[in-house]
């Protein structure tokens, strides 16, 4: 099992009523949520860890766990509000504004952490869930109990106005990336967690650091991935972009599934990936990513869509 650890919540979409009218319509969402139900989409049967809800957004959470065939075992239930994101769209790319106090997500604490059992090969962090206290700290040390003995990925998908201590917060960040075997960054987190410098420079220090495999998005660009020994680029699928929702969440759900289709996520073959792998991983990526931009929302393709 590939087990998703990270937010939940729902996107609140800009929407026009037919009296021309601003609204907003509520969407299950959230970074890792969206990778979960992604890889559930692609046949892949994965796990999600979160703080849920039992109010009205949660059962929408729910619903479309099951509905993707992602398992919902690990999750820590409570009556605290669902997490809810508010969407600003401009020229199709997104950006969000945070309601999290107090949330079902934003109070898991340590103590909530599950004893795994050896089903689960495969950990995957990211989002919102690792700026906010106490879930944040609790990520971290979930990922650090478990990065030895188990494959390990990290896309902290950045919201830079969600986080109001950057010092602490790319402390964090960094102590997890060094500990992940797989670290997936767009061009503009890496600036923004690293600084200047080109995308091979970058890459090269993270890998210096420890991480196995390095994957960098370029949106329309396409993505590069590094490992110690190779450097692999793969274009963009062309496609009429509606918005940018989800796509970054589908490209990780793409290239985890084209490493479980090559019996390749174990922690002693991504140490020495195949550059055919990573090539192939990175297209599968690519191809799961360019589907959700072409439609409305995180709406991620199943397999036969492939």
């Amino acid at each position: 099992m590939i087990l998703c650890c990270g937010e939940a919540l729902i996107d609140m979409l800009p929407r026009v009523s037919q009296e021309g009218e601003l609204a907003f319509a509520p969407y299950a969402g959230g970074a890792v949520f969206n990778t979960s139900v992604a890889l559930g989409r692609l046949g892949a049967e994965p796990g999600f860890f979160c703080g849920l809800s039992t109010d009205l957004f949660g059962e929408m959470l729910d619903a479309k766990l099951t509905e993707a065939g992602v398992s919902s075992q690990f999750a820590v239930r409570s009556s605290r509000p669902t997490t809810l994101a508010f969407v600003r769209l401009s020229d199709g790319h997104a950006s969000y504004t945070f309601y999290d106090e107090n949330s079902a997500l934003r109070m898991m604490t340590e103590a909530d952490l599950p004893a795994l059992p050896d089903t689960v090969s495969t950990l995957f962090f990211g989002g919102i869930s690792l700026v906010g206290e106490p879930c944040g700290s609790a990520y971290q040390a979930l990922l650090a109990r478990e990065a030895s003995s188990r494959v390990t990925m990290i896309d902290p998908n950045i919201r830079p106005t969600f986080i109001t201590d950057r010092e602490g917060y790319v402390a964090r960040i960094k102590s997890m990336m060094s500990m992940s075997d797989v670290v997936k960054l767009s061009d503009e987190d890496l600036h923004w967690l690293e600084g200047d410098g080109d995308l091979d420079t970058l890459a090269g220090e993270l890998i210096a650091r420890g991480t196995k495999v390095v994957l960098i998005t370029q949106g329309a660009e396409g993505s590069i991935g590094y490992t110690a020994k190779h450097r692999v680029t793969v274009p963009a699928n062309k496609v009429d972009v509606v918005d940018t929702v989800g796509a970054g969440d589908t490209f990780n759900a793409g290239f985890l599934a084209g490493l479980r289709d090559a019996a390749a996520l174990d922690k002693a073959t991504l140490a020495d990936l195949p550059e055919k792998t990573l090539r192939s991983a990175l297209a599968m990526g690519g191809r799961t990513a360019a589907i959700t931009v072409s439609r409305a929302g995180a709406n991620p393709p199943w397999a036969h869509e492939l």
